[in-house]
Formats: C-alpha cells, structure tokens, sequence
C-alpha cells in the first residue's frame, strides 16, 4: 500500500565527451543515440565523476509539449532547465541520468515524419527502448524512471515491461488528461465560444473522432495533426496504470503547481500498490519554489531559479531506499 508524508526503442551510441561547463564539473556528459524505424532519437547521458560503475542511472522523460529533455520548450521565452538541473541532482547523489528529447522536439525532430501518425503509445515505447539499453550497459546497476508531468504516465508505461527498480513520478496528472483539461480550460479560455468549442472538441475525440473544423484561438490545442494523438491519450487513466506496477513509486506534487493539483498526487499515489506521496509545499510544475501566484509565469523562463530543495530531497532519499546496493 502507499506510505503517505506531507514533506515538504537496434539501439545505438555515439560517444561524444562533452566538455564540462562548471556547473557540472563533477560529472561527465555524452551523447546517446537510439534508432528507431523513423529515425534517431538523441538524448544526453550524465555520468557522476565519483561514482564507479555499476552505478544507478535514471531515465528522464520530459512532459507535453514541444518540451525538450532539459525541460525547456520554444513556446516561452525563456529556459528552467527544470529536468538539467534533475540530472544534475542525480549526479551529485552519485547516480547517472539519460534525459532525451522525444521524437519530433529538438535533435529527435527527424524521427517523427508525420504528426498526425503519432500516438501516445509511441512515446512509451521509446521509453521502454531507452530503458531496455540502460538495463543491459555493465555500467548501470538499477534503472530508476523518472517521468515529469505528461512523461510521468509515459514512465509508468514503460516500467510496465520491466527493468526497472522504481519509478519517480514528479507533477504527473493522476487522472485521464481528459478530465485535467476539462478543469484546465475555464482557466485559461475564461466563459464565452472558444470554452463552448474547446468542449464540443473534446466530446468528438472522446467518441474517438476527429474534428476538421477548429477555431484559430484551439489550433494549437486541436490541430486536426494532433487529434488522432489525443483520441489515443485521452482513455488513458495514469492511476490504473500505476496500480499495474511491482516496483516502489515515489509521487512528489508541488502545492503551488497550477497546471497538475494536489488531487492529482494523491489519486496517482493511492492506486499504487507500493506508492509513497511526499507534497512539497511551495513547489509549482516546473519544480521550483515560487509562492506568488504573480511569479508564476516568471519562473517558468528563469534558469537561475533552482529546484525545490524539497523536491530534491525526496528525489534522494528515494534513490537511496531504492537503487543502492
């Protein structure tokens, strides 16, 4: 059951060292390439300097979104570098990470030729590939998933087939994205047609079709591309899914998140069978401590505003419990 607390897809690589910057001047970057029938997908492996393998690594699935594997998306201003900075956490815990950007998003842009061929699935199973690699290096001892926001159902996913240790869900919706975004719309679109439209939409692709004509104000929503990729999502419950797996799950939510709500956390960490929930108060989704409902927006383009201390140490005192000898 769930302990609960209230703290706070032949694969290849291509090993090209990467000079340290001086943030990371304790660990070791490569670059990682995965072959796929369409195309590569790239991600970048990050070794601690002072661990000696066999060693824990972690896979680092980034959420919705064009977001990239340091967690930062060409739609803000800015960069968080929110999954960069896990990584580099990881490191200082003495645990290797591989964090990738999915098909179609950055230098695995290639990979996805058509949009509207893409579903769900897909991502997942790149995820299990990825891990699959990971659990077969001599270098690794324990694979650990960790999976923010929309990666964290993909995590969940993957570890269904194996692998894997544990599983870190970290601000991962934990209910169908259908209902989530049925909450999240009136807040974003406010009361009038685009609301009106955005939910006869839905409807339409709950019923499992597709929508030709879509209001200028949903196109990046709804695009008629993405549609057969949401018909595929939205049936998809993250806390059936959970309840699914064997291994230790660790379910941080943020308190000030305004995208995935406390409900969410609890939901996930309550189906699993071996779910542990910590809340870290002051968090909000892209991992940081802000507070201020006005500073929102801000932190989500601020590289120098860094993690949660909270989140990351729940980050490591499941890492401890789990992977260690």
């Amino acid at each position: 059951m769930r302990g609960l607390s209230k703290s706070g897809l032949g694969v290849a690589f291509a090993l090209a060292l990467c000079p340290c910057t001086a943030r990371e001047a304790r660990a070791q970057e490569s670059v990682m390439r995965l072959d796929t029938p369409t195309g590569a997908l790239h991600g970048t492996l990050l070794l601690p300097a002072s661990a000696r393998p066999p060693m824990p690594v972690a896979l680092i699935i980034a959420g919705s979104g064009p977001t990239d594997r340091d967690g930062n998306s060409p739609m803000l201003p800015g960069k968080n570098n929110g999954l960069l900075m896990v990584a580099e956490a990881l490191a200082a815990r003495g645990v290797a990470s591989l964090r990738y950007d999915k098909r179609g998003i950055g230098a695995s842009m290639a990979a996805m030729r058509r949009e509207q061929d893409l579903r769900f699935p897909t991502y997942s199973d790149d995820a299990a590939a990825w891990i699959e690699q990971l659990a077969g290096d001599p270098r690794f001892s324990k694979v650990l998933v960790v999976g923010h926001s929309e990666g964290s159902l993909l995590g969940i996913l993957a570890a269904q087939r194996g692998n894997v240790a544990g599983v870190i869900s970290l601000a991962g919706p934990g209910r169908p994205i259908a209902e989530v975004l049925g909450e999240q719309l009136p807040t974003f679109l406010g009361a009038g047609a685009l609301l009106d439209e955005s939910r006869r939409i839905m409807a339409s692709l709950m019923a499992g079709t597709t929508v030709d004509t879509v209001p200028a104000g949903l196109m990046m929503l709804f695009r008629p591309s993405v549609q057969p990729y949401m018909i595929s999502w939205l049936g998809i419950d993250p806390a059936r899914e959970v309840a699914k797996l064997d291994v230790p799950v660790l379910v941080v939510q943020g308190s000030t998140d305004i995208q995935v709500s406390l409900l969410d956390g609890e939901r996930l960490a309550n189906h699993g069978k071996n779910a542990t929930l910590v809340t870290v108060d002051g968090m909000n989704h892209v991992l940081k401590e802000v507070r201020e409902p006005a500073k929102q927006v801000a932190s989500y383009s601020d590289p120098a505003l860094g993690l949660h201390p909270g989140m990351v140490e729940a980050l490591n005192g499941f890492v401890d419990r789990i992977a260690r000898p």
